[in-house]
């Protein structure tokens, strides 16, 4: 088996260094020991205490492609680390709406041309059809960008890439622990040479940490010990329907809810470049998903109708947080992680974040590449994270479980969307990702109209099931 070693590892192999990866046999290295007095407080500073990293700067492998291992890429080799990709589909589309908050966009520099739509208008369609138009409190520079993954996630690994990040097309194996305190961990992968129905060649990497960015079901995350998590599936068709039909899609989005299209989800009809794409999720009935997804097509079938479908896609996606997230120099974003908010389905900018917030903690840890990082330096990325986040997790998974519950709890979530007030707080938290202060009169009487909706939920829940004794 061949080895990539792209510089020495001081200590553990001399060699003379060199500037470009190089294939070489790995050769047997020689154990270093280190007594550490206080191991709780040494992994608290550790970019102060750890050991330097002599001629060569700190190596990193990011092992995923999409926007959690691009964005991770790209802010660790323009940090001064040593950093490899892996990515084993560079055309990877994996099926998502591909909706992106505005903010997203000056954060993480993505130029316009890569956004196939600015949707200002969104339906929300209730289980008995009626619809509800959300969108009236935009300001005019304001919308909700939608991409295609293809796209976006080669536009940022190529950015990575450009900047001085090594991509290679491989699919990661598995990964040996270290045995010694700074050891490196040994990456075992297939590398791909581009051609169709190539068998790859297995290589080994060393490297001093990973992040694990390769989705819901990480490898990465596995050979940590990451615990598992429940997980939708989600599945989507691009339709591409006649230009006169497309023009109604031209800057609107919609979103049906009810029991037809998931009883835990919702369905949806995302306009692209050229096409629409059309899709649901579940997590408790993922044998109906095809069902549920011939159900969401019927209920745009005017809309769509004469369209073709010109791709078939399907993918896990988490639910939650896996319980365990980082383990010594090995760290988890994006859906390895399990970043995807309930009720929405979000996890795209989410991704990203994570991905950049990690590769931000090992730069500041490792003093841009010239020290050796430890759990202390990836887990403020988490502290950081949930401190962050966290509420946003947790306020999305109660109003999933409050209005996805039934018909008629659909019915009073599709009601509460139309009113103008709460359009602007779900807007504003979604485009800018942060919690906006309301107005405590504007929320007490939201309060109110809520309590109101449910309560007509339920006994419409309650007529309903009379009728069907």
């Amino acid at each position: 088996m061949t080895s990539i070693a792209l510089k020495s590892f001081v200590g553990l192999r001399q060699s003379s260094p060199e500037k470009n990866p190089h294939f070489t046999t790995t050769t047997q290295a020689k154990p270093l020991t280190f007594t550490v007095q206080n191991p709780r407080k040494l992994r608290v500073v550790a970019g102060k205490f750890s050991p330097k990293v002599a001629g060569r700067n700190l190596r990193v492998a990011v092992i995923g492609g999409g926007p959690a291992g691009g964005s991770a890429a790209e802010t660790l080799v323009k940090g001064g680390i040593e950093t490899i990709l892996i990515e084993r589909k560079l055309d990877n589309c994996k099926p998502c709406g591909g909706a992106i908050p505005l903010c997203m966009v000056g954060e993480f520099d993505l130029p316009l041309d890569i956004i196939d739509r600015k949707v200002t208008k969104m339906k929300m369609i209730s289980p008995s059809n009626v619809a509800v138009d959300i969108g009236q409190t935009l300001k005019p520079h304001e919308y909700i960008g939608m991409v295609r993954r293809e796209v976006l996630d080669s536009y940022l690994r190529d950015r990575a890439k450009e900047n001085g990040a090594t991509v290679i097309n491989g699919l990661f194996l598995k990964m040996d622990m270290p045995k010694e305190e700074n050891s490196p961990y040994v990456l075992h992968f297939t590398e791909y040479d581009g051609k169709v129905g190539g068998v790859g060649v297995r290589k080994t990497l060393e490297v001093d940490a990973v992040i694990g960015a390769d989705g819901a079901n990480s490898r990465v995350a596995k050979s940590i010990g990451a615990g598992d998590y429940e997980y939708a599936i989600a599945f989507q068709e691009r339709v591409k329907i006649p230009d006169d039909k497309m023009v109604y899609y031209e800057n609107l989005a919609e979103m049906y809810v009810g029991d037809d299209v998931s009883p835990d989800f919702y369905g949806w009809v995302f306009p692209k470049c050229d096409h629409v794409a059309v899709g649901t999720g579940t997590v408790t009935h993922k044998g109906d998903i095809k069902k549920f997804q011939l159900a969401t097509r019927n209920r745009a079938k005017d809309k769509i109708l004469g369209g073709k479908i010109i791709r078939v896609e399907a993918h896990p996606i988490p639910e939650h947080p896996r319980p365990r997230r980082l383990a010594g120099r090995v760290a988890l974003v994006g859906d390895a992680a399990g970043y995807v908010t309930k009720c929405s389905g979000e996890g795209i900018y989410f991704a990203a974040k994570s991905g950049r917030m990690c590769a931000e903690a090992i730069v500041e840890g490792s003093e841009k590449g010239k020290r050796m990082v430890n759990e202390g330096d990836l887990r403020k990325y988490l502290e950081k994270w949930d401190k962050t986040y966290w509420p946003t997790y947790k306020v999305l998974d109660v109003l999933q479980k409050v209005f996805y519950r039934s018909n008629p709890a659909r019915e009073a979530f599709v009601e509460m969307c139309a009113d103008e007030y709460v359009q602007k707080m779900t807007f504003d938290s979604y485009l800018y990702k942060r919690v906006v202060p309301g107005n405590p009169l504007d929320d007490l009487k939201l309060a109110v109209n809520t309590i109101g909706s449910l309560i007509r939920a339920n006994a419409l829940r309650r007529e309903m099931e009379k009728l069907s004794v």
